[in-house]
Formats: structure tokens, C-alpha cells, sequence
């Protein structure tokens, strides 16, 4: 199915920002909501948004997506054919510290938006969910027909709450909607409190980076190219009323040590590690299971590891 309309929440960030990129280069026309918080300095969204502002068919509206009668009215005035809920607090860590606003931004926020697109008549609704729903399983890959009762974070327990939620609007109420699962995405415009930013930053200032374990932690790291080719790809797949949950993800895993020995290959330097516990939250593992994606979607990974960190790396160059 292709659509015209979009609405877009948390457009401004990283895998946000790329997908409107393909959006707007398509044709389509494109409200984002963001709210701009300080989760990380907001000049990172700025910079990513700039060169959408000049766009004809880009309209950017700053809403806190947990402001209910704010978002219904958007998608009233709107009248968006599909919605990409991509806003949430994230990071596991954080969300011990503030476990009521990881409840309040991710899952009220996103009951909130299921409210407005049943009332509106959206057509498609593409939610963002993430690998963290699966938690400390123990079986690998991870599969979307895996029992998910061991989640091991607030954050990761919103993810899946929101999921149940899209699951009963869709059955309740006949929308299409689609929840992907992402699995730890890096590339251009990453927050800078994700690993690899952070790690690739210190090693090249010199300064020391914080390994949590031993390194044997392993995380299915998937381009962000890669991530928006299966956004569109669930955007674009005609699957009538019902809820289908997708993994996305490189299928893939690398371990942590062999995270910084890529790193320190295409940075050319080598990293000063400083080595802490594990900490409260993190999962021994991610590993997806893309079977049902390449069936369905088509969806197949292209960039393997040290391809993709170079083009971050190139990135990240140009920013300094």
C-alpha cells in the first residue's frame, strides 16, 4: 500500500530523521511531531531537521506526545493515512531512574495515538517497539512467537505493554498496525548516549571508554539504513485489519570486545578501556530472527558490521 499522508512522532531524531529522508524523497507529505526534551542536548534533532524545514511538504510540529487532546487534534486536523509512532523515552538504564516517565511518555503516549488514529480513520499504524521486550530469553535467535515474561527494565516493560495495547485496538477496533522490534541501530546521526557514538567519541579524544562485564555481552547491531528499509517495507505492506509483530534486526550478534576491536580498526587508534560491573538492566544478548520479516516483508539486512561503521565513522569525522 502507499500512502501520501504521514505523521511522524519523533521524526527528529536518529532512525526518525532517516526515515523522513525517504519519505520526503518519495513524495510523500510529512507532519513530524517532536518535543525537543533535554534527554540529550536538543541541538543533535535541530541539526537533523534543518534540511527537512525547507521542504514544501514538511511541516514540524513541537507537541509532548503525552498531551492526549494535543495529538487527537493533530490527527483530526491532519487526517494522516498512516502514523509512525517512533517517540519514546529510551535507554534502559535511564528508565530505572525514572520508571513513571518511561511509563507516561511510551505507553500512555502511544494509547493516546491509537485513541486519535481509531477516531480519524488512519489507515496504517506502524509502531516502534524494540528487542528489550524479550529480556533475559534464553533461547536464540529471538523469535516473534517467543513467551515474553522475563523483560528486565521499565523501559523494556513499556515497549511491551504498548504492544499489547496495539494488539487489542486492532483487534477491538479492525486497524492495521504493525509493531517492529529494533535491535540496537547505529549509524549517521546517533544519540550521543548510545555505545557506539559514546565509545567512537572518547577513543577519539583520547580518553578512556567504560566496558560493563567481561565483553562477552553480544547485541545484534543493525544499520540504520537497514532499520528504515523495514520501516517502509511494514509502511508499505498490504495486511488489511490485524496486528503483526516484526523483528528487525541484523541477525547478526558481535560481542562487546569485538565491538571495540571494529571500532579501533576504523577509527585507526586503539581504545583506552576501563573496565566496571555489569549493570542492573543490560541482557547478556540480543540475536533476531528475521524469518518472518524476509517472508512478509521482504526485509533483508545489506550491511555487515565493519561496512556500516565506517560510514559512521565518516560521519562522525564530519561533525568534529
Amino acid at each position: 500500500m502507499v500512502y501520501e499522508r504521514f505523521l511522524v512522532t519523533g521524526g527528529a531524531g536518529f532512525i526518525g530523521s532517516h526515515l523522513v529522508d525517504r519519505l520526503l524523497a518519495a513524495g510523500a507529505e510529512v507532519v513530524v511531531v517532536d518535543d525537543f526534551n533535554d534527554f540529550y542536548d536538543p541541538a543533535h534533532k535541530r541539526a537533523n531537521v534543518a534540511g527537512h524545514l525547507r521542504q514544501p511538504r514538511y511541516t514540524l510540529v513541537e507537541h509532548d506526545i503525552r498531551d492526549g487532546a494535543k495529538m487527537a487534534a493533530l490527527v483530526g486536523e491532519r487526517r494522516p493515512q498512516c502514523i509512525v509512532h517512533l517517540a519514546a523515552r529510551a535507554g534502559v538504564r535511564p528508565s530505572l531512574s525514572d520508571p513513571l516517565l518511561y511509563e507516561t511518555t511510551n505507553s500512555v503516549a502511544t494509547l493516546h495515538l491509537l485513541e486519535a488514529a481509531r477516531h480519524h480513520g488512519v489507515e496504517r499504524f506502524v509502531f516502534a517497539s524494540s528487542s528489550s521486550v524479550y529480556g533475559l530469553n534464553d533461547k536464540v535467535p529471538f523469535a516473534e512467537t517467543d513467551a515474553l515474561l522475563r523483560v528486565a527494565s521499565p523501559y523494556g516493560a513499556t515497549k511491551l505493554a504498548s504492544e499489547a495495547m496495539c494488539h487489542a485496538y486492532a483487534h477491538l477496533y479492525g486497524l492495521s498496525i504493525a509493531s517492529l522490534r529494533f535491535f540496537t541501530v547505529y549509524g549517521p546521526r546517533q544519540r550521543p548516549d548510545l555505545a557506539i557514538r559514546k565509545f567512537a567519541e572518547r577513543m577519539l579524544a583520547g580518553r578512556p571508554i567504560e566496558l560493563f562485564g567481561d565483553g562477552s555481552t553480544s547485541r545484534d547491531y543493525t544499520f540504520v539504513d537497514d532499520i528504515v528499509a523495514g520501516v517502509r517495507a511494514a509502511i508499505e505492506h498490504d495486511a488489511g485489519p490485524g496486528h503483526e509483530i516484526f523483528n528487525l534486526g541484523n541477525s547478526s550478534p558481535v560481542t562487546l570486545a569485538e565491538l571495540v576491536a571494529a571500532l579501533e580498526r576504523v577509527l585507526g587508534t586503539q581504545a583506552i578501556i576501563e573496565r566496571l560491573p555489569e549493570q542492573p538492566g543490560d541482557v547478556p544478548r540480543t540475536y533476531a530472527d528475521v524469518t518472518k520479516s524476509e517472508r512478509m516483508l521482504g526485509y533483508r539486512p545489506k550491511t555487515p558490521l565493519h561496512e556500516g561503521l565506517a560510514v559512521f565513522a565518516q560521519w562522525l569525522r564530519a561533525q568534529r
